[in-house]
């Protein structure tokens, strides 16, 4: 706040930071830093200034701030899918919980947006260049995008959820251990005696998908006596029940599921059920994701969890370290995944 500030801030009655400072037992340069979002500042220091701002009810000149810490106080979230997966999808909204808790304790408030045509990538490059965003979160992209690239480029700091299809440098990102999570699926629908045992792929042209796949194949590696059926799908549900005729249609007999998404899961349930297949008495089905979907199927769905809402977190503490420290070097976080048994396994 400048001086011109302060002095209006006094005469309008509205509180200071200078009484923010007195309030918390701090000085003035530790309450701004607290408001301005620096790391910093200790945790008690940080607290105290938090507890001051709620109770003198405090609120920051974002305008006159942002011209002399050159801050938008603005994080972008960029989704390469369109609006109605976006919004139909227990995934994302599990994500953004994560996110918006871990970015609740600064400043920073989170935008979104979709990315998934050349029109909607200008349009986020356009924020960054414009000096509108601090910094960029993108999820859900395929194959070989630009747009880490096109935004690094542009100034940007950047975090990704889920593993990048391309090298793009150093740029840090937070995913679970996809191919793990697939393996134990597999191998317990192997190890309860299933023999005819499909899987319906994500999208293979993203890490998730292609990683889900590989944990297939390499739990069955070197098993004998095993019919190995592959259909494809794009996560969603609709695309479960077409795979799942798909694979009916290929092996009437089959005795066992791995879909690569809860929603998949729920449609090759759904398909199952029409067919005349009782599960999981004639055919295993297990997803992944563990959402909210797999405990409202008929029957509950088994599942492999990944911790969604965490992963929101940690990637949001990345791009936090790197408005902090645009030198800071920071590997991948990959998070554990673990198979949650319900009654469709």
């Amino acid at each position: 706040m400048t001086t011109n500030d302060s002095r209006r801030s006094r005469a309008s009655g509205r509180p200071t930071l200078e009484q923010v400072a007195i309030e918390a037992n701090v000085s003035r340069g530790t309450a701004s830093r607290v408001v301005n979002g620096s790391l910093e500042v200790s945790p008690w220091a940080l607290k105290a200034v938090q507890d001051a701002i709620r109770k003198l009810g405090y609120v920051p000149n974002h305008a006159a701030r942002s011209l002399v810490t050159q801050r938008s106080d603005t994080v972008l979230l960029v989704v390469s899918e369109s609006e109605d997966r976006v919004f139909g999808e227990p995934f994302f909204a599990s994500l953004v919980r994560g996110l918006s808790h871990e970015l609740s304790n600064t400043p920073l408030q989170l935008n979104l947006m979709m990315a998934n045509t050349a029109r909607q990538h200008g349009r986020v490059e356009q924020q960054v260049r414009n000096g509108h965003v601090d910094g960029v979160l993108l999820i859900s992209l395929h194959g070989d995008d630009p747009l880490p690239r096109n935004l690094m480029a542009a100034g940007a700091p950047v975090a990704l959820i889920g593993r990048p299809m391309s090298d793009i440098g150093s740029t840090p990102y937070v995913d679970a251990d996809n191919e793990s999570g697939a393996r134990t699926a597999t191998d317990y629908l192997y190890r309860q005696g299933r023999r005819r045992i499909a899987t319906i792929t994500g999208p293979q042209d993203m890490a998730a998908g292609i990683d889900r796949l590989a944990g297939y194949r390499s739990a069955l590696r070197g098993k004998r006596g095993v019919n190995r059926l592959v259909a494809q799908g794009d996560f969603g549900q609709a695309s479960g029940e077409a795979a799942t005729r798909e694979l009916l249609a290929n092996d009437p007999d089959l005795d066992a599921i791995f879909a690569a998404s809860d929603l998949m899961a729920a449609g090759a349930l759904r398909t199952l059920r029409a067919a005349g297949r009782r599960v999981p008495d004639d055919v295993a089905v297990i997803g992944f994701d563990d959402s909210e979907v797999a405990r409202h199927t008929d029957p509950t769905l088994t599942s492999v969890r990944q911790p969604i809402q965490q992963m929101g977190s940690e990637v949001a503490k990345l791009l936090i370290a790197q408005l902090g420290n645009r030198d800071a070097k920071l590997g991948p976080v990959i998070l554990p995944t673990e198979l949650i048994c319900r009654e469709s396994a």
